[in-house]
């Protein structure tokens, strides 16, 4: 079975606004975490769909899901005090559900990670049942620079070994699930993120390419952004060009 994890825990601060969350924000008047849950909802390999919703928007999302026709989520659980937690509440409802299946695999997807691709889904799935995990990556395309302080640096890295970290990232769920118990264990509540995590429990971690255009929606300028390559692509299939 593959299940996808979509965690829209966060209240978007970044953003800097007064109204909704950021996940709800609408374009085309559509909410963008509608238009990030399209993209697994119409891959025909994701059989399950579970949503970390900020506590107090659980009614608003499942109206979001009727209105259009999201039939794959079949659960939503509240998010928790930080990202981590979030995932973990997600994980453990999948976990119930489908844990018996040895084979079960969970993407986990930022809710506001709106230009991925049925593709890029597929690959996903794919690298795990051949080796175990997914982690989508973009090349670093500037130079990194490591500093000691503010002002003094202390290297230049070699940016053709460098990644961008993004999502999906892959795992079968008995994996991630039973990393996430250990730090639980441990009292951890540290990591930045599932492959974090993973890593420090010494899992193999293994990449694979993403579109470039994979963007967080963080702040105003990534949701400018959205909007922008969204109605591009519109004009392009209005002119036949795809």
């Amino acid at each position: 079975m593959n299940t996808a994890l979509i965690f829209a825990g966060g209240s978007g601060i970044r953003m800097n606004t007064t109204g909704l969350p950021k996940q709800f924000l609408k374009v085309n008047d559509k909410p963008i975490i509608i238009h990030t849950i399209d993209h697994f909802e119409e891959n025909p390999e994701i059989d399950v769909i579970c949503v970390v919703c900020i506590d107090g928007y659980i009614d608003y999302l499942e109206k979001s899901l009727k209105k259009f026709n999201i039939q794959k989520v079949k659960m939503i659980v509240p998010g928790g005090k930080d990202g981590q937690e979030s995932i973990y509440n997600g994980l453990k409802a999948l976990h119930e559900a489908y844990g018996d299946q040895e084979d079960t695999i969970v993407l986990i997807h930022d809710g506001v990670r709106p230009l991925i691709n049925t593709k890029l889904i597929s690959d996903n799935i794919a690298c795990v049942k051949k080796h175990g995990t997914a982690i989508t990556v973009a090349p670093a395309s500037e130079t990194i620079i490591t500093v000691k302080d503010e002002k003094n640096v202390s290297g230049i890295v070699d940016r053709s070994k460098c990644f961008l970290a993004r999502a999906p990232q892959g795992y079968y769920l008995k994996d991630i699930y039973a990393c996430h118990l250990k730090a639980l264990e441990e009292n951890r509540h540290d990591f930045i993120d599932s492959a974090s995590m993973m890593m420090n429990y010494k899992k193999k971690l293994h990449i694979i390419d993403g579109p470039s255009q994979n963007i967080k929606i963080t702040n105003p300028e990534d949701f400018y952004i959205f909007r922008a390559i969204l109605q591009a692509k519109e004009n392009a299939q209005i002119m036949g060009i795809e």
